[in-house]
């Protein structure tokens, strides 16, 4: 067999192994958000995570026990590069949402209101936007609710696949993390939420010291 028609196998076989990479990265992906867009989840994260459930749903982990946030960096919506990483010293709000998600929706308001009103106390929101296969559709939410902070664009969930099992990792769509100034992961929910419901979340760790 000559190289030329050799050439046209090997490049289906590669595109044949791309294709089962992608099936497999979004069958994991499926796996992990087991209540992807509905109105709660579960609050196990698997293992031992130290957390204490609370009856709203939110769970959270005292301090000098938290398990510190994977490295979520990438490109955002915008075409930006973004590492959570380098937010280290503020308390960080991650919020993992599609556009499709209705909760995500209902929610948004209440993310970009507080993002600016706590701006100046060094807090900083960061949005994952996942299961999103057009940008456009995921910039046109933004703009519908005049979203203020950068979102990571994250249409496989590759980002969410590297919260261990065993930590308060984002199993649904949407979820949302408080993150405290060391990077430990200190509350996650796994519902959408009111202002009232991510404040509470959010002031205890800004209060830590």
């Amino acid at each position: 067999m000559s190289a030329a028609s050799r050439a046209p196998q090997r490049s289906n076989r590669t595109t044949r192994a791309r294709r089962r990479a992608v099936l497999a990265t979004g069958a994991a992906v499926a796996a992990l958000l087991v209540s992807a867009c509905g109105s709660g989840g579960t609050s196990g994260g698997g293992g031992d995570t130290n957390f204490v459930a609370g009856s709203d749903g939110v769970a959270t982990v005292p301090e000098g026990e938290r398990t510190t946030a994977p490295e979520l960096s990438g490109e955002t919506l915008d075409g930006k590069q973004l590492d959570v990483a380098d937010y280290r010293g503020k308390v960080v709000v991650l919020n993992v949402w599609g556009s499709w998600c209705n909760p995500c929706r209902a929610e948004a308001k209440h993310f970009a209101k507080v993002s600016r009103d706590y701006a100046d106390q060094g807090v900083q929101f960061v949005g994952i936007n996942t299961r999103d296969t057009s940008i456009g559709n995921a910039l046109a939410f933004e703009k519908d609710f005049d979203v203020p902070y950068p979102s990571l664009y994250d249409p496989t969930g590759k980002l969410l696949l590297r919260f261990e099992k065993g930590t308060l990792n984002p199993q649904a769509i949407p979820s949302t993390l408080i993150l405290d100034r060391e990077g430990g992961i200190a509350a996650r929910t796994l519902s959408p939420l009111s202002e009232e419901r991510l404040l509470k979340m959010l002031k205890p760790v800004v209060a830590e010291k």
